[in-house]
């Protein structure tokens, strides 16, 4: 099976000097707002004029393009059977990478089990393939599935960072939790960041962040930075209901200013402060 890119294409890319930054956008438990923190990121970015990809790295319970409002042509569960190549399977969002507020999207498919299922080999070479095609690019993120399966992890370990979105719920620590030691043990080159979605306050994020960095602290060795803290927002669900990203509707909504600041974070390659 193969996954190469096209030679030519519609949207030739700026020559580039250095390759892009590759962020993994994950949680231990789907419901936690991951895909919706992965799509407000990609706008963020957009929006300080980086040409940025979002790929769906979920073709099983895909729902980038639901979210976005898109209704893509083409996806990753067509690149994985081999019909179309990975450059076709990429969709404007806003105009497209390098428009202004524009990112670009390589959709998955929803009610496809054709990632899980994946063969090993193959699903290595498609993330082989989805770091060659990010150079055409400044940010990638990659939205992955839920959990800790095998080959969420084979395309987390293409990353350079992930980002594990957790709320307070005990399931969703746990698993934030069950997320990093695996990565920590499969893709130690990768840098595990803890961004806490839904807060009710700051203090109740900082607790959620701090009871999963003494885990990590206690268990793994280590302490995961914080990447940032999510105040809960009522603007969030109007956004995603009108499919819609919060900070091309509600710019000044605390959820977007937040995400905006987690964003900031990403792009200076440490994450926020700890205190405050």
């Amino acid at each position: 099976m193969s996954f190469a890119l096209r030679k030519s294409g519609p949207k030739p890319a700026p020559p580039r000097i250095e390759p892009a930054s590759i962020f993994a956008i994950a949680s231990g438990k789907g419901g936690v707002g991951k895909t919706w923190l992965s799509t407000t990121l990609a706008t963020c970015f957009a929006q300080q004029g980086k040409r940025t990809l979002l790929i769906d790295g979920d073709l099983g319970c895909a729902n980038v393009d639901v979210q976005l409002g898109i209704a893509p042509e083409t996806d990753l569960a067509a690149v994985v059977a081999g019909w179309v190549e990975l450059d076709d399977a990429v969709t404007p969002v806003n105009g497209g990478a390098g428009v202004d507020g524009g990112f670009d999207v390589l959709p998955g498919r929803s009610g496809s089990g054709a990632l899980a299922e994946l063969p090993k080999d193959d699903a290595a070479q498609l993330a082989a393939g989805l770091t060659t095609l990010a150079m055409q690019y400044d940010i990638v993120l990659i939205d992955l599935a839920a959990g800790i399966d095998a080959n969420v992890m084979r395309l987390a370990r293409a990353a350079d960072r992930a980002v594990i979105v957790a709320n307070d719920e005990p399931t969703s620590m746990t698993d934030a939790y069950a997320f990093i030691k695996v990565l920590r043990g499969y893709a130690p080159s990768v840098a595990p960041w803890i961004a806490v979605n839904m807060a009710d306050t700051r203090v109740a994020g900082r607790r959620t962040y701090e009871a999963l960095a003494r885990a990590s602290q206690t268990f793994l060795g280590f302490r995961p930075p914080l990447a940032g803290i999510i105040m809960r927002d009522s603007k969030v669900r109007e956004a995603i209901r009108t499919q819609k990203t919060l900070p091309s509707i509600y710019p000044d909504a605390q959820a977007a200013i937040d995400a905006a600041a987690i964003a900031d974070a990403m792009l200076r390659g440490g994450a926020i402060a700890e205190a405050g």
